[in-house]
């Protein structure tokens, strides 16, 4: 089971280390972890998402409940919201597996934002799962390097 947790933090130096050893010292279990500034500078949002039985679950929240930097908390599961996830993925091309690639990237709605001779930055934003797939799809081709943000989420708007 898994559960996003949306933490609001007081926007100084040791914050992210103290929440990171919670996690450490209960061994509790960080699937991403993502940290910045929200529209108020002194304030910053940690997305958490992490996996567990309920029970720890409930423990985890509960802990970072008792943090004295933490302001606010809010659980919510992936159906509840709306995730993303940045990554750029550099692969080694070639005539043959050019267009196969640019294929892919249109029907994954990514974009090629470097490229040389024979190597390939490609960029997209979707949701970890699309991400995921998008490392499927292109494990065939010579990847040369990943990097991925963490899981941005905020819950869904609800009708007014």
């Amino acid at each position: 089971m898994k559960k996003i947790y949306s933490v609001l933090v007081e926007n100084r130096s040791g914050v992210l280390s103290k929440v990171a050893g919670l996690f450490s010292r209960r061994s509790f279990n960080i699937d991403s972890l993502t940290v910045g500034e929200t529209e108020d500078k002194a304030v910053s949002r940690m997305t958490i998402v992490s996996s567990g039985d309920e029970r720890t679950l409930e423990q985890i929240e509960k802990q970072l409940n008792k943090k004295l930097d933490v302001i606010k908390i809010k659980t919510f599961s992936e159906t509840d919201s709306v995730s993303r996830e940045l990554m750029l993925i550099k692969v080694k091309y070639n005539k043959s597996n050019r267009r196969e690639i640019m294929e892919t990237c249109e029907a994954m709605k990514a974009d090629i934002v470097d490229m040389s001779k024979n190597l390939m930055m490609i960029q997209i934003c979707d949701t970890p799962e699309r991400t995921a797939l998008m490392i499927k799809l292109l494990s065939g081709i010579s990847v040369v390097e990943i990097a991925r943000t963490g899981t941005l989420s905020l819950t869904k708007c609800e009708a007014e």
